[in-house]
Parts: C-alpha cells; structure tokens; sequence
C-alpha cells in the first residue's frame, strides 16, 4: 500500500518551522533533512507530529500556501487551545476567524476543541444553531463561551 505524507511548500524556514512545530505537540521530532548544497539550508526536511510524518520543502516563493490546507488539531480542554493559539499566533502569526490562524510560515491552522462537535452536531437544531452563531463571533474558540450559547 502506497504511504501518503503531506508536503509543505514553504518559501523558506523549513528546518525552523519543523523545529518549532516538533515543540509543540508530544510524539514528535524531526527525523531527516536533505542538503540543497554545501553549507546551506536543507532543501527538504522530515519531521513527525504526534507520530505523523511531513515533509517540508525551502522552495522559494513560486507557490504560496492558503487556507486550502490546513493543520487541524483536536484538542481536549481550553489551556490547550489558548497554549496552541498563543504559540502559533506568536512572532508574525495571524489570528482568522472561527478557530483559524495562520502561523508565521503561512501554514494554516484549526485549533479545535473536541466540545465545538458537540456544541455544533446538538440534537436540539435551535441550540446548535446558537453555538454556530457564538463561534462565528470567535477568532480563538471559547469553550466555555460556545457551551454557555448552547444552554442559551
């Protein structure tokens, strides 16, 4: 069975955006990286994240990365949400809409808490409806904020 490792094209910063990226998440490390030449960045570098391999490229910047990819990370409670937002918004990252950000190597991201499903997928159509109308408020998701809307 073939294998399938998602590949970031990144104008540059590769080595440091898999360096930063490996801190956050347990499971992970950079496992690899191949020189472009002599003395100079890695042209491709390998890494894990939470046991799931990529590779990023220092392509240069003919292609640019967009919101059609994206990161998404489920995480369990609101400290996790607020330490990934604050890390990955910091140094010339871009907080979006939702629960979107984009990092300062232009990888989109979804900070996702595990509650939003149940907030949005609610059996009752009109409280969904209210954690639906919270979220589109939010940049970070609030937890607390997207429960309290489903209580009305």
């Amino acid at each position: 069975m073939p294998k399938v490792t998602p590949f970031l094209w990144l104008e540059s910063g590769a080595l440091d955006a898999a360096r930063f990226y490996v801190s956050l998440f347990p499971n992970s490390e950079v496992t690899g990286g191949e020189a472009a030449g002599p003395g100079g960045p890695p042209l491709t570098v390998s890494f894990k994240l939470d046991g799931v391999e990529f590779i990023a490229l220092n392509g240069g910047p003919h292609f640019k990365l967009n919101e059609a990819f994206s990161m998404s990370v489920s995480c369990q409670d609101q400290a996790e949400v607020d330490r990934l937002w604050a890390a990955l918004t910091a140094d010339g990252g871009e907080p979006g809409r939702c629960g979107w950000l984009k990092d300062r190597f232009g990888v989109s991201w979804q900070i996702v808490p595990v509650q939003l499903h149940a907030c949005l997928g609610h059996p009752d159509p009109v409280k969904a409806e209210r954690a639906r109308q919270a979220m589109f408020t939010m940049s970070k998701l609030d937890i607390a904020a997207l429960e309290a809307a489903v209580a009305g």
